[in-house]
This record gives structure tokens, sequence and C-alpha cells, in this order.
């Protein structure tokens, strides 16, 4: 009898579990998708509002479009503005460009009902001057805008360089008057003037923090001094050497101006011998460092060997270099000798010297020293191991090609591995070259 009570007793309270675990798990369905009525099941018809506008945010834009057709109510959240924050416009000509064109139809729907929601606005073209001018041509319809960030991408030139000025200029003023809160702005390899920079600091002066323009030949010196003396808040800031100044730098090193964050200094050549490089005093740099201490100079060199005289002479406070082409030995001491602050330092190429004395002495006196990248270069076995053991584990990134390491009378290339591993204190190997 005792038995046959417990038993009863279990089959009346396994319906009350088996329903309390129901309710459960319906509660639970009911506060992922809302605070809708538990007891209504949720399909893809009625799921709430805020479910449907996350699922459009990670659709691609051709696939939210064939989403919006559904329903009504699935076209209505479509055009919700939070939706239009961000859009990059892909302009490209079919016969020329891998890229996959933004529709002209949802070009001009953006344009007529979106304008003024667009915040972080992106162009990317392909080389062809159509491209160019069609991302011109919708720049100049964006009168109610309130961009933040805006980029001018081309995927390869000239695109951009080919359309006139006069109507890139145009073009570009019309963000630059109605916007009036434009934080970011990166437009390299663009016909951008004086002119046009003048209207941009009236108009953004209390807003801009970051400005990338590498590559616009319209711009002069005395076009980014205007920036510089005005934009106070300017944390980075990207261009040619040609445009650096001591006047600049100075400006950037007044009490108005925040700490810049990062400037970045593209040293071009494309005809050998044809640019004279002028030199930036050390007094000018060592304003901007005082200013300024935490700041980031990046600098990109393409030149070749007879056109570096200008550079390093004396003590300069780059924290990152790069060399895209060859570079001689003795530019690699100088680096040693005159770049306490570097941080990283990638060399393409440099010939047939070996060049351990030069890392050596770069590892010795540049404390901050933690990333390094050699390619067409040569170093003995026994050097780079010696370059390792000085900067010891603070060397983060160091990518070395296994070609540049030439194995001596002391180590071979299976001993230098282990080596290198200990003094890094992780197990490390030399970059393959690609067979293919």
């Amino acid at each position: 009898m005792k038995r046959a009570r417990q038993k009863v007793v279990a089959e009346n309270e396994a319906p009350q579990t088996s329903q309390k675990s129901k309710k459960q798990k319906t509660c639970l369905y009911g506060s992922v998708f809302g605070e809708a009525d538990v007891h209504t099941p949720v399909g893809w018809g009625n799921l709430p509002h805020h479910v449907i506008l996350r699922i459009f945010q990670f659709l691609p834009l051709v696939d939210r479009a064939r989403a919006s057709s559904v329903c009504r109510r699935w076209n209505e959240i479509f055009h919700i503005p939070d939706l239009w924050r961000r859009f990059e416009f892909e302009l490209s000509q079919p016969a020329t460009s891998y890229l996959k064109s933004t529709h002209p139809d949802l070009i001009q729907q953006i344009i007529k009902r979106h304008a003024d929601h667009l915040q972080y606005v992106s162009f990317k073209v392909d080389s062809s001057t159509e491209s160019a001018e069609a991302a011109c041509n919708i720049l100049s319809q964006l009168v109610n805008c309130s961009i933040k960030t805006l980029g001018l991408i081309s995927t390869a030139k000239p695109s951009f360089m080919n359309v006139s000025k006069a109507h890139f200029t145009s073009a570009l003023t019309v963000v630059f008057v109605n916007s009036k809160s434009l934080s970011s702005i990166k437009i390299d390899d663009t016909p951008l003037d004086d002119p046009s920079l003048k209207v941009l600091v009236a108009n953004n002066s209390d807003t801009l923090k970051l400005l990338k323009m590498s590559s616009c030949p319209h711009v002069s010196p005395a076009g980014i001094l205007c920036v510089a003396d005005q934009c106070h808040g300017l944390k980075e800031l990207a261009l040619n050497y040609y445009i650096l100044s001591d006047e600049l730098l100075l400006a950037l090193s007044s009490e108005k101006h925040v700490d810049l964050e990062h400037l970045r200094i593209d040293v071009v050549s494309e005809n050998p011998g044809q640019v004279q490089f002028h030199t930036i005093k050390k007094q000018s740099w060592d304003a901007l460092l005082k200013h300024s201490p935490k700041v980031n100079i990046v600098m990109y060199f393409f030149l070749y060997e007879e056109e570096f005289d200008a550079f390093f002479r004396e003590e300069t406070p780059v924290t990152h270099l790069y060399f895209g082409r060859a570079v001689s030995k003795a530019m690699l001491g100088r680096i040693g000798m005159n770049c306490p602050r570097l941080i990283e330092l990638v060399v393409c190429a440099n010939g047939l010297q070996p060049l351990d004395d030069e890392l050596i002495r770069i590892a010795e006196r540049c404390k901050n020293l933690t990333a390094m990248g050699l390619g067409e270069c040569e170093v003995t076995c026994r050097g780079f191991i010696e370059f390792v053991k000085v900067c010891g584990g603070r060397l983060t990134q160091l990518s070395i090609m296994e070609e540049v390491l030439i194995p001596d009378n002391d180590y071979s290339l299976d001993q230098l591995h282990l080596e290198v591993s200990k003094h890094l204190g992780r197990m490390w190997f030399p970059d393959m070259m690609p067979t293919w």
C-alpha cells in the first residue's frame, strides 16, 4: 500500500513538473522576442520590430533590399534611419572592375529619403573617370546631410585625379558646407585644393579630428597650415612630406591644440633626382614632442637611395618606419643613431651587404623597438642572433625571410631557430618564400 501511494503521488507530480518546464521555456522564448503574449507562437511574420531591425543590420545590402519586399512592415523597417547611418557607395564600370556597383535606383532612393540620416559614408570607386564623376554627382546632392565620417576610396589610379578640379571641389564643398559636424575625412589621391580646405575649416573646425589627404598635389603647405591653425581638436593627420614644414609642426604644438596622437607622413618620389627634399629642424620636432609626448610619427619611404640625404641626420622622434624600396647601410646606420623612439622598422630591400652592425646598433639604441621586418636583405646568423639577444622578449613581431639569413661558421639555420626562440621566450621560425 505504501508503495502504491508513492506511485500515485509521483504520477500526480510529473505533469506539474512538465508544465513548469514548459512555462519556463515559453517565458524564455518570449523574453528573447519581446514582451508579447507568451502563449502566442512567434514566427517570421510577427517577429518584434527590434528583432527584424537587428537582422537587417547583418544582411548585405542586396539581401536587405530583397527582404524589404516581403511585406509592408518589413519595408517600413527597411527605411528606419538607424539602418542608414553607415553606407558605402560602390561605383564601377562592369567592363573594368570587380566591384559590384550599387544600383542607381537605390542610390536615388537613399538621396531622396535618407540623405539627412547618413553619418558614416564612404565611396569606393574603380579606376574609371565615369565612376569618380558619379561619386561627385552623389556628393553634390547631399545638401541636407549631417555626415561625420567621409571616405573617398579609389581601388586603382587614376579615378578621382581624372575628374576636373572644379567639379570635384564643387561637389566636396557641398558636404563641407552642409555637414558642419565632420569628424573624420579620408580623401587620398584627389584634386582637393587650398580653397576647399578653407571651406572645410570654416564650417567644421570644432569637430574635425582626423584628416587623411596623401597624394593631393593641389594642396600647399599654406593650405594644411590653415587646418592646423584653426582645428584645435585635430588628433590624427596624414599627408605627403612636401606639405610638412617647421611652421606646421609648431602650429600643432600650440597651447590651444589638443595632443596629436598620430602623424603619418608619406615620402614618395616617382622620378629619381627630380625632387629636392627639405629638412625639418630638430627644434620643430622637439616642440611637437614636448606638446604631444605620446604621438606616433609614422613615415613611409618610397625613395631611391640617392634621395635620402635630407633625412635622419639629427635626432628625429619617428616611431614607425617603412621602406618600400632599397635603403642603404649608411641610412640604417643613421636610424640607429638618431631614432631613439623607434617602435617598428620594416625594410623591403637593402642589397648584398650584411646588415649585422646596423641591426645591432638599432637594437642597442632603440629601446622601444618591438617589431622588425626584413625583406630582400642579408644578415649573418650570428649577427641576427646578437640582434635578437639585445632586444630580448620585447620583440613581439619578428618577420624575416629565410633567404635573408646567411649561415656562418657559428650557426646553421636549424641552430638559429633554436637560439632565437630561446632569446624571444617563444617558438620562432623564419618566414618561407612561397613556391607559387
